[in-house]
């Protein structure tokens, strides 16, 4: 009878059909943002979301976070609903293997997720001081999914359990900071901010061309719109180099960014996502080359680029 009561309780029964739906809200929400981020569009979310969504720690390898959580949610969602799908009158024994596969996997899964949103949180807290709700409703997801697993059946050996969770969280943690690093995240002395509010600092250097195109630029009251925390913007900065910066019409639209103009870019309806050029009565959003500026500018001078070859983006972030 102890046993029966054991199998029958309602955690044990709805511990795969909640797992599943948890995870089915998480890809949809990893999914959105991943959209948003590769279709250059602006999340539905405040300032902070966006700081976090476009900083370094966002992108892995050049690919973006969101992407990879979202894998992350629909394997969970696969391991937890795969048994459901089958006929336990007809095929209970296939039924009971799947079940007795995918529990170890769902614990996995679950726990590596949840070590790896609790670095995120730091990450948050410590280095990025930005509210993202998100971010925080990822960590909670990954949580409850890993609270589910391990209450969700009856485990025969919970201190195996709890010996195999700690092994999985050291080499979840190791494994974070091993692709952070790799990736050049963790230590990037280049990104660091010089002043508060004024973004990574410019590491290019500017040819005559390059400040050429940039005192044009402020002639013809042309005018980039970015945020200092935007990284297409940066991007868009080390195109010209330090020395053409000083002289480009560069305005400032966080609130919270050195010598910030944001009353005037809010009384821009055009501006959508950071950077966005304003050049002779048109707009153009995103990273343009410098070739793309000295054509729409008109400008006649030197285009010997040095730094033609640098990265390029689309718009990202909301004014």
């Amino acid at each position: 009878m102890r046993r029966r009561r054991q199998e029958t309780l309602w955690i044990h029964r709805w511990s795969r059909p909640i797992i599943g739906a948890i995870a089915a809200v998480g890809a949809a929400g990893t999914g959105y943002l991943t959209a948003t981020k590769l279709m250059q569009t602006t999340a539905a979310c405040g300032t902070g979301c966006d700081k976090v969504l476009n900083s370094k720690w966002a992108e892995i390898f050049g690919q973006p976070l969101t992407l990879f959580g979202c894998l992350a949610y629909l394997s969970m969602l696969v391991l937890a609903v795969a048994p459901l799908l089958v006929n336990a009158e007809s095929n209970k024994d296939l039924r009971v293997k799947l079940e007795g596969w995918t529990w170890p996997l769902l614990f996995v899964g679950s726990t590596g997720m949840m070590i790896f949103s609790g670095f995120l949180m730091f990450v948050l807290i410590t280095d990025l001081k930005e509210v993202c709700p998100y971010c925080i409703a990822s960590a909670l997801m990954s949580t409850a999914m890993f609270v589910l697993t391990v209450i969700g059946r009856r485990w025969d050996d919970r201190g195996q359990l709890l010996f195999s969770g700690a092994i999985i969280a050291m080499v979840a943690l190791v494994s974070t900071f091993g692709v952070y690093a790799a990736d050049g995240t963790l230590g990037a002395g280049n990104t660091a901010v010089e002043v508060p509010g004024g973004g990574p600092a410019v590491t290019t250097a500017s040819s005559e061309a390059e400040i050429g195109l940039a005192k044009h630029l402020a002639e013809i009251d042309a005018k980039m719109y970015g945020a200092y925390w935007c990284p297409h913007c940066h991007d868009q900065k080390q195109l010209f180099g330090q020395e053409a910066v000083a002289e480009m019409p560069y305005i400032e639209c966080a609130p919270d960014g050195l010598k910030s103009q944001t009353a005037l870019c809010q009384a821009v309806p055009e501006l959508t996502g950071f950077p966005t050029w304003e050049v002779n009565g048109e707009f153009l959003a995103g990273t343009q080359s410098l070739e793309t500026l000295a054509l729409a500018s008109g400008y006649e001078g030197p285009s010997n680029f040095v730094n033609e070859a640098g990265p390029a983006g689309g718009a990202s972030g909301s004014p």
